[in-house]
């Protein structure tokens, strides 16, 4: 008798427990589907997570048009700027090991920098250094498919007429970032690519991360395109070493989870360190930004949410974690047609509604 009551409070909640995911599921499907609408068109995986235990994966659309190949959740996707996460904890890994200070100014590691004794590693870090941002310079096509050292990418900003001085405001800018790639290469003295590789992607057991190439063969790869009037077309070329340490990477849901967990477990940072990515800044007049090393600190209903979005020809990112719920929300695209940004953030509201510690 004890054990057939046993029984049946065991199937109950079991199946309490697959109503509730299949509500859920509905309800994330439609949310998805309002930007998400051409299945035979490119589309993206999206993702939820707690605890680390993934608790929604779908894929929708195509990972490749041409072959008519359905995109899978395993799939590879450029996230852009989302890369800035990384190259902010190679920074503080850096920092870490006494190799350098982010209150270093730069023109400790690049002497003839223009006005690098006022700009610190802090400056680039939180966007705040004042320096003109690259991907706004009408000159940029002209560099966009050529092979550059980073060396030579910084040398073509660095002389441009600064914005505002070190410190007066909070402008996100890529090119902060791309001089923090080429300090991680000064400093380190190897590649960036490889300091991610040997450092992050192979310690956290992220097989299916990469430095971008449009020309190594990429299991599981997801082709990236654009819509015209006509339809859509493949992605414009660009070379890699132009967004680099800003927005270079590629990776999948579950490596970004790996990624996840390995900053929840203090894997890559100890604790002073992961605190100081995720602590709020100041500007010079004492006003805080939204902003840490790496990710936006901002709120989803007033509960406090770390994010970061991506974008670069083709593909769209956004990944956003609640720290209180220990909820992660990830949403990857293979067109700059459609963005995964706030599709994830009410996805986000809708996690933190249903899903409790």
């Amino acid at each position: 008798m004890a054990f057939q009551k046993t029984a049946i409070a065991f199937l109950c909640v079991f199946f309490s427990l697959s109503l509730f995911s299949q509500e859920l599921e509905k309800k994330v499907d439609s949310i998805i589907k309002t930007e998400f609408k051409d299945e035979n068109g490119p589309g993206g995986v999206f993702y939820i997570a707690q605890k680390g235990k993934p608790i929604y994966k779908k894929a929708f659309g195509k990972a490749n048009l041409e072959l008519n190949v359905p995109m899978t959740s395993d799939n590879v996707f450029q996230i852009g700027s989302m890369t800035k996460q990384f190259t902010a904890v190679a920074i503080l890994m850096l920092e870490q090991q006494g190799k350098l200070n982010a209150n270093d100014p730069i023109s400790k590691y690049i002497p003839d920098y223009p006005n690098g004794n006022a700009i610190t590693i802090h400056h680039l870090l939180t966007h705040t250094s004042g320096i003109k941002d690259f991907t706004k310079m009408k000159s940029l096509s002209e560099i966009a498919q050529k092979e550059m050292t980073p060396k030579m990418v910084v040398d073509f900003f660095k002389n441009e007429t600064v914005d505002f001085k070190p410190g007066e405001k909070f402008e996100y800018n890529n090119s902060g970032y791309v001089l923090l790639g080429y300090l991680i290469e000064l400093t380190s003295g190897i590649t960036y690519e490889e300091f991610i590789r040997q450092h992050i992607f192979d310690r956290l057991g992220m097989t299916h991360s990469y430095y971008a190439s449009d020309r190594k063969v990429i299991p599981m790869r997801a082709y990236g395109y654009h819509k015209k009037s006509s339809g859509y077309v493949n992605k414009t070329s660009i070379s890699f070493s132009i967004p680099f340490a800003s927005g270079a990477l590629m990776s999948t849901v579950d490596d970004l989870q790996k990624w996840q967990n390995g900053l929840n477990q203090n894997s890559l940072l100890n604790a002073k360190y992961t605190a100081k990515m995720f602590q709020p800044y100041k500007l010079n007049n004492g006003q805080e930004i939204e902003y840490g090393y790496g990710w936006h600190l901002k709120q989803i209903n007033g509960v406090p949410s770390r994010e970061h979005g991506g974008s670069v020809f083709g593909f769209k990112a956004m990944g956003v974690y609640i720290p209180g719920e220990a909820i992660y929300v990830l949403g990857l695209s293979n067109c700059d047609c459609q963005s995964p940004t706030q599709v994830t953030r009410d996805i986000t509201t809708l996690a933190l509604k249903t899903l409790k510690k």
